[in-house]
């Protein structure tokens, strides 16, 4: 099998991945580096799979659509890539599937944004539709802070920017739970915890093994369900209601999560494009 490695830069977590793909003798690495590749339609690299790690979403989808265009199978798939790396997309799916989630409201301009914010109360969470590793994202607390952010969005902001995404805050007590899962299993999950309300290990949240619970698992595959299944990270909170869904990641990373849990991650991954 020629497995073809879409990617950026190689981090940490791609160096695992290739680790385990060399590893193997029914598979051959065909490096598909996103900055030079020059894309034309009904072709594709001579791979037989390709698996996704680029890091900037609009290369990924872009990719991945072409990829599957010209006939060739990808991990994950070009849907999943577009409803996750959108977080209207990905929560719409999710209530659609009715999987728990924070209440959300989207507004499209900054005076239905400041109505969405104060129809669901104070504090609001306004996040950008497409992003991750936990930038940019506001804790709104009252009124003013609420027009200030939604001013300097408007004004300073690019076209994604201008696309109010305001999410329910959830109090979660100082962590939340990061769930891994690759095709029909919850293969691990960690604690993510800080002082700060923005628990990402990106941001410099701490990882400790979360166990996987048939509760969470349960959850998490209902989530990676809702947006098409595949190699996902699914965040969640505990609320005393039960755990909700806040976010299903399709670029997954793991590095600081395979010591901690004890489960080799990227062989999971790995094992699952042989399989697929």
């Amino acid at each position: 099998m020629r497995v073809g490695f879409l990617h950026s830069l190689i981090r940490k977590d791609e160096k695992l991945l290739i680790t385990e793909l060399r590893k193997r003798d029914d598979m051959e690495l065909v490096f598909l580096d996103d900055r030079k590749l020059v894309l034309e339609f009904g072709h594709a690299p001579e791979v037989d799979i390709v698996l996704e790690r680029s890091i900037n979403h609009s290369r990924a989808m872009h990719a991945l659509r072409l990829f599957e265009g010209a006939g060739t199978q990808c991990v994950n798939t070009y849907e999943v890539a577009r409803r996750c790396g959108d977080k209207i997309l990905a929560a719409a799916s999710l209530q659609e599937c009715g999987v728990p989630q924070p209440d959300v409201r989207v507004a499209f301009t900054p005076e239905s944004a400041l109505l969405a914010i104060e129809e669901l109360g104070y504090p609001a969470v306004l996040k950008p539709a497409v992003g991750s590793w936990g930038r940019l994202l506001s804790k709104i607390n009252d009124r003013d802070a609420a027009e200030t952010v939604l001013e300097h969005k408007s004004i300073l902001g690019s076209y994604h920017h201008s696309i109010f995404f305001v999410q329910q805050y959830v109090e979660k007590n100082g962590r939340d739970i990061r769930a891994f899962v690759v095709g029909d299993e919850c293969v691990a999950a960690i604690y993510r915890s800080s002082e700060h309300w923005i628990t990402n290990t990106a941001r410099g949240g701490r990882a400790t093994n979360c166990p996987v619970t048939p509760p969470l698992a349960e959850m998490a595959l209902r989530a990676a369900d809702a947006v098409g299944g595949g190699v996902l990270a699914v965040d969640l909170f505990e609320t005393a209601e039960g755990l909700l869904v806040n976010e299903v990641n399709y670029t997954m990373e793991f590095r600081n999560s395979v010591d901690v849990t004890g489960v080799n991650i990227p062989e999971r991954v790995v094992s699952y494009v042989a399989s697929a």
